[in-house]
């Protein structure tokens, strides 16, 4: 079945929506890491939620998860070249975010600001 939507922004919306989708995203758009790199990024995420939404952008077309064969696994998530052309979105997101963050004397944790 064919979803329909009503305008483009639900459309973006559908595939980074959600409370953790756009700061995965913005952590992988900036380096290469490994599942416990991104949940010590994100410290209020629970460990569900997060494999949760790494398999749905996976999905997606968004990360790519590589996964290393070796005496102990170790699997690494990253943009895939369609994930990268979320990169001015998040850009314009973290400025605003920033902006905003100045306008009301708001802080973000010494881990927060790695994403930047």
């Amino acid at each position: 079945m064919t979803k329909i939507y009503g305008c483009p922004v639900e459309v973006t919306l559908d595939v980074l929506g959600g409370k953790w989708k756009t700061v995965i995203l913005r952590y992988v758009s900036k380096q290469t890491l490994r599942y416990n790199q991104l949940h010590q990024r994100m410290p209020n995420i629970t460990q569900r939620i997060l494999t949760l939404q790494l398999k749905e952008q996976e999905e997606d077309g968004l990360i790519q998860r590589i996964v290393f064969d070796e005496r102990i696994k170790r699997v690494e998530y990253s943009l895939t070249e369609y994930g990268k052309s979320v990169e001015p979105i998040l850009e314009l997101m973290c400025e605003w975010g920033k902006q905003r963050m100045r306008e009301f004397d708001l802080q973000v944790s010494a881990l927060g600001t790695s994403g930047e």
